[in-house]
């Protein structure tokens, strides 16, 4: 029989489990949490480094913590896959992002471990705070602890609800993980031994004498011993900054080593003091596999890979990424153009924008996890003259929807906004889905919605863009690959309101929004195969709508399908409109909308996904044969 190996881990199921261990034998729990952690995301893909870097940190606060009765809340959730083995879910880490399988996220619906499902950054501190509210309210005495990395650090949201826990004096705990080292130095032994001491009872006792002395004298005199008292500590420890803001700061605290993370944890767990506190934790992003240690990105994202060497299973790439081609596209249009900026919200990679960063460093801007700020950065932008792309996810933009609405759209400034990641995502799941860019931003005045069918559709939209001088603009374009179609070194200007057909019929008309309309062409093949003459378009703009299009295509067809990858109240929801005050719908015309439908979809491949969704060819076909009261059978027949 083969000896397992990973014998302690074996006889985990719960974090119950963990606290009967010895702590000498956490080192060895850790190690083997570890090796658990890469093995199953070597079968699944997913996020890896940032997981791999909080393994001590969880094993620490499972042990110190009780757990679920304590809340354990992980900002953003993609760290949580160890959290994920030692809460229950061991057997089926292995269906990590996988149709029908765990998330890749942190999901109350999962498991009661998970109090707070996150998968967007900066909100832990706000949920923690909330339920120790609402811990006092209900008069209970359990912690929470809301664990945050130094990204997501970077967003007003976490500023805000630290400023409000400490106007508050709630007891809660903040653990930032500090993987990137933005904030502190290397952390040593005596930094580990000074956090201890810290965070330990008797100094903050004597704190709270001496604070007490100080505030009975002379006011001037007490604000001197104050501030002497606060940049001392600040001088040890850096948490002057933090104090500011009414949390009491500990650390740095090497998060690789147990023996410094475990006094630390249990001193704060103990602490009566009145107000939150800060650990501050410094960790390694890939920690403990040398293949992410040695990778420029931790192996922050990855698809499976060989265990052995590291080495991903990524597949021949038949065409480029939109992504890509979107960069490329940029590229090209600022080399003839010293006025065009690029913004990214703490995603270079994931928008392409690190090519056009390579090319024109003093052009491209990232500005953290704060889309609200990166926002109203680019109408400030714009307000000088210069033509600001603004690139980040459909889904990440609902951040900032008063800065686009407030600073852009009412004062009708020129940023452009390239929707990255629209329609459905696949493993990601509904979080990152974009499934409501083209609702939120066709209803607001003067905005141009464009949606690009293929890859040089994108192209000529981010050409038609750069053009868009006197109004805000966006173009969305899905994540993955786009069709293949041989590409310009740069795009052509589109004419602003105007569609294309691709194909000409006489009974059926499909009119596509987006890259629905390579199966909008399938449905049309199949369609015609069943003797049912069909026109396909593609509308290219949401706003503003090709009206004379929409009209033609009303008259001359007994049935229109509107086919969109996008939540009721956009693109169809303009065409009925369009349509009703033309008079259009008075006299007998088959409309029929199709649009993600009114649930979120979990996450599986995309394919799958738009099966779900019922905007794949076949469902195309049978809404067309539904709408003529056809049966799909009858019609074969």
């Amino acid at each position: 029989m083969t000896q397992s190996t990973t014998p302690l881990l074996d006889t985990v199921d719960i974090p119950a489990d963990i606290r009967r261990l010895r702590p000498d034998q956490l080192r060895q729990f850790a190690d083997e949490l570890r090796q658990e952690t890469i093995s199953a995301v070597s079968v699944t893909g997913g996020h890896l480094g940032a997981g791999l870097g909080v393994v001590e940190l969880t094993v620490a606060l499972h042990y110190i913590f009780d757990t679920p009765r304590d809340r354990l809340i992980w900002d953003v959730g993609h760290q949580a896959y160890p959290h994920k083995i030692v809460t229950g879910r061991r057997r089926r880490i292995r269906t990590l992002r996988q149709e029908g399988g765990l998330s890749g996220f942190t999901r109350r619906s999962e498991s009661e471990y998970d109090p707070f499902g996150a998968a967007h950054s900066s909100t832990s501190i706000s949920a923690g705070l909330g339920m120790a509210v609402a811990r006092d309210l209900a008069g209970r005495d359990n912690r929470v602890v809301a664990v945050i990395g130094d990204g997501a650090m970077s967003a007003g949201m976490a500023y805000e609800a630290m400023n409000n826990a400490g106007a508050l004096r709630s007891r809660l705990i903040v653990v930032l993980n500090d993987n990137d080292m933005s904030i502190a130095p290397p952390v040593g032994a005596m930094s580990g031994h000074l956090s201890r001491l810290l965070s330990g009872r008797p100094y903050v006792t004597l704190r709270n004498i001496g604070r007490s002395f100080a505030g009975a004298l002379p006011r001037p005199l007490e604000k001197a011993a104050r501030r002497a008292e606060e940049f001392a500590r600040g001088f040890v420890a850096g948490g002057t900054l933090f104090d500011e803001l009414g949390f009491y700061y500990v650390g740095p605290v090497d998060g690789h080593n147990l023996d410094h993370l475990l006094p630390v944890l249990r001193n704060a767990r103990d602490s009566d003091l009145d107000k939150p506190i800060l650990v501050h934790v410094v960790t390694q992003k890939g920690k403990g596999y040398p293949p992410a240690e040695n990778s420029a990105d931790k192996y922050h994202g990855v698809v499976k890979f060989d265990v052995i060497t590291g080495k991903q299973a990524k597949p021949v790439a038949n065409a480029p990424a939109y992504q890509a081609v979107f960069a490329k596209a940029l590229i090209a249009e600022a080399e003839a153009d010293d006025k065009i900026v690029a913004i990214t919200a703490a995603m270079p990679s994931g928008t392409s924008l690190d090519k056009f960063a390579e090319r024109f460093p003093n052009r491209c801007f990232d500005v953290g996890i704060a889309e609200q700020h990166g926002v109203t950065f680019a109408a400030g932008l714009a307000c000088e003259g210069f033509r600001p792309f603004a690139a980040i996810y459909s889904t990440f933009l609902q951040r900032a929807y008063d800065q686009v609405v407030h600073d852009v759209a009412i004062q009708k400034l020129p940023v452009r906004f390239a929707i990255d990641r629209a329609g459905l995502v696949g493993a990601d799941g509904a979080t990152h889905a974009g499934s409501f860019d083209v609702t939120y931003l066709a209803c607001l005045p003067d905005f141009v919605v464009m949606a690009a069918a293929d890859e040089l559709e994108l192209m000529h939209m981010v050409a038609t863009a750069v053009k868009i001088d006197d109004r805000p603009s966006a173009f969305r374009y899905p994540r993955g690959e786009g069709v293949g179609i041989d590409l310009p070194a740069k795009g052509t200007p589109l004419e602003i309101g105007k569609g294309r057909i691709l194909r000409e019929g006489t009974k059926i008309a499909i009119l596509s929004l987006g890259t629905r309309l390579a199966d909008a062409l399938a449905a049309a093949e199949d369609l015609a195969a069943k003797g049912l003459s069909t026109t396909v378009a593609d509308a290219r703009f949401a706003k503003p709508l090709d009206t004379d299009l929409i009209a033609r295509l009303a008259r001359e067809h007994e049935v229109l399908i509107t086919v969109e990858e996008g939540s009721v109240g956009g693109f169809a929801s303009h065409v009925l409109q369009f349509l009703a005050k033309a008079g259009l719908l008075d006299h007998g015309l088959k409309i029929r909308p199709m649009i993600l439908p009114d649930r979120f979809i979990d996450h599986a491949a995309p394919k799958r996904q738009y099966e779900w969704a019922g905007l794949d060819a076949a469902h195309i076909v049978s809404t067309a044969l539904a709408a003529l009261g056809q049966q799909a059978e009858r019609a074969r027949g």
